[in-house]
């Protein structure tokens, strides 16, 4: 732990976004740990005034020991409402990728080293998770934050906090971790058939003579060409069905940035992201081309990650 200036210890960015962590965890003690008397805890000190002013004023022995006797219980919460954060370990978890308009999941572990349980511990991102932790123990939990552009998206400052044991004191620590999760474009709503490939666009019929042969017929699948289509097929009440012909057999897919006709640019990356998602679950082989970029024909999870990763920081 780094050695803070007398300025720096005073700073208000600490009270409210805490040091800057990195990935290592986090040991509370009395550096990252503030407190403040709590609503209740300011209503607390009203009553110990008025008691005392009562007492002054009346001369009333029994009123001064009751002002006394609470005002002990009101210094002693101090200490406790301290111990109820000192001690702890906090460590930054994962933070799978998301689509932009999804919530990112934090993932934070909270680790108790000593023998005394803590109770009410509250942790703040975009909303609050409450939970205890028993003696000598460890749990996670995850945390939530709306994103709404692709690329990385930040963790934040994380807040622990607690009112424990009587409520009087709000006890805190903000922590910033360097915990970040990639955010994909949004996949596009429209339901657009697939790009067709060079070959695909020379053709003018059916078939090509000495490579495409018409070998059958199946059920028609997202992403297959308008052309194909079996319209009789379809008039005579048969459902959709598609013409295959043998040359598209193992003929990669290739998803251009060119091939979107979207007017921007975020657009045409929402479309690429929709036409990954679909290739992927049609088990099409597929590659990505973007301006500067380029993915061989692939399938798989580590194919799709790598597609979709390069969407997400065009």
């Amino acid at each position: 732990m780094k050695t803070l200036t007398l300025v720096q210890r005073f700073q208000w960015s600490r009270f409210f976004s805490g040091e800057d962590l990195g990935d290592e965890p986090a040991l509370l003690n009395h550096r990252r740990i503030f407190i403040l008397p709590s609503r209740r805890g300011l209503g607390f000190m009203v009553l110990l005034l008025l008691l005392l002013l009562i007492a002054f004023v009346y001369n009333n022995n029994l009123t001064y020991m009751l002002t006394f006797l609470l005002a002990s219980v009101f210094f002693i919460t101090i200490l406790h409402s301290f111990k109820a954060l000192a001690g702890l370990i906090v460590r930054p978890g994962q933070s799978p990728s998301v689509f932009a308009g999804e919530a990112a999941a934090f993932e934070i572990y909270l680790e108790n080293p000593g023998d005394r349980p803590r109770f009410n511990l509250h942790l703040t991102l975009s909303d609050t998770a409450v939970m205890n932790l028993a003696a000598n123990s460890k749990a996670g939990i995850r945390l939530t934050s709306k994103t709404t552009h692709r690329g990385w998206h930040h963790c934040g400052t994380v807040t622990l906090s607690s009112t424990f044991p009587l409520g009087l004191f709000r006890v805190w620590s903000p922590l910033r971790f360097n915990l970040k999760t990639l955010v994909y474009p949004k996949p596009s709503v429209q339901e657009l058939p697939f790009p067709m490939s060079p070959d695909d666009a020379s053709t003018q019929g059916a078939t090509r003579q000495g490579v495409d042969d018409f070998y059958g017929l199946q059920e028609y699948q997202k992403g297959d060409s308008i052309k194909h289509i079996h319209w009789q097929a379809y008039a005579k009440g048969q459902g959709l069905i598609s013409r295959r012909y043998s040359g598209e057999q193992g003929a990669a897919l290739w998803l251009t940035y060119d091939a979107t006709h979207a007017q921007s640019l975020e657009e045409r990356l929402s479309q690429l992201c929709r036409w990954v998602l679909d290739a992927e679950k049609a088990g099409v082989h597929y590659g990505l081309v973007l301006p500067g970029f380029k993915a061989s024909p692939g399938l798989g999870l580590a194919h799709r990650n790598k597609c979709l990763k390069a969407l997400a920081l065009f």
